[in-house]
């Protein structure tokens, strides 16, 4: 009988702080602040009411006929003990859209970036990244994360690229792992660890550079191009 390998030694890793405390988080011209559906309720709502129904094709709320159903929705987003939901506004602008961290497992470091409803005025755009690259800064610099995940149905190919754009590696799929809006889900599975982190730290600063800006304000590079080309 061949010898087991050895146990080896259980390094000590203190646990993660709970998210939720940050009452409010830095982007480069974004602001993100813990959902207030009295003092971002009205603009999220103009935002959510104006948005197509296939922007909520995806979620497992929405989409939003009335007034009254999407504040019910935010006040229990706002009141919850399970997610901590941020409002995203440019600064000196409206809100126009929300994202949690959710599923945090402090012991073992791990959290999930979730709940994500970007507005069309915001989704796509630079703002929309930078509102990513500070919850993942706040993520594993702030709350000690060793582990940061992305999920997603695995036919919402938006949220897919966007993963894999913003670094998260796929995983795997999760056969048959929910049913939403009475729809079978299987989901996508990404995430980033702590030591991928720095890489894409420095990736988003020189793609929200103003010199990755041409003349027309587009970007001279892709976020994906500058991750590959740093070491």
């Amino acid at each position: 009988m061949a010898a087991s390998a050895p146990i080896p030694e259980v390094p000590s890793f203190p646990g993660a702080q709970a998210p939720g405390e940050a009452l409010r988080l830095q982007g480069a011209g974004v602001v993100l602040e813990r959902l207030d559906p009295a003092e971002h309720g009205a603009d999220l709502t103009a935002a959510a009411l104006a948005d197509s129904p296939e922007r909520w094709a995806w979620m497992a709320v929405g989409p939003w006929a009335e007034a009254a159903a999407f504040q019910e929705w935010l006040a229990a987003c706002a009141a919850s003990s399970a997610a901590a939901f941020y409002a995203i506004r440019p600064e000196g602008g409206s809100a126009a859209g929300v994202m949690s961290y959710m599923r945090f497992d402090p012991p073992h470091r791990v959290g999930e970036i979730g709940s994500i409803w970007l507005s069309r005025s915001l989704a796509g755009g630079a703002l929309a990244t930078a509102a990513f690259a500070a919850m993942m800064r706040h993520a594993f610099e702030d709350l000690g994360l060793r582990r940061l995940e992305w999920k997603c149905d695995s036919r919402n190919l938006p949220s897919r690229q966007a993963a894999l754009r913003l670094g998260f590696v796929e995983e795997g799929l999760f056969r048959q792992h929910m049913i939403v809006k009475g729809r079978n889900r299987d989901t996508a599975w990404f995430s980033m660890l702590d030591g991928e982190w720095p890489r894409a730290r420095a990736a988003f600063g020189l793609w929200l550079a103003p010199e990755n800006f041409d003349a027309e304000g587009r970007r001279r590079r892709s976020l994906a191009e500058i991750r590959e080309s740093l070491t």
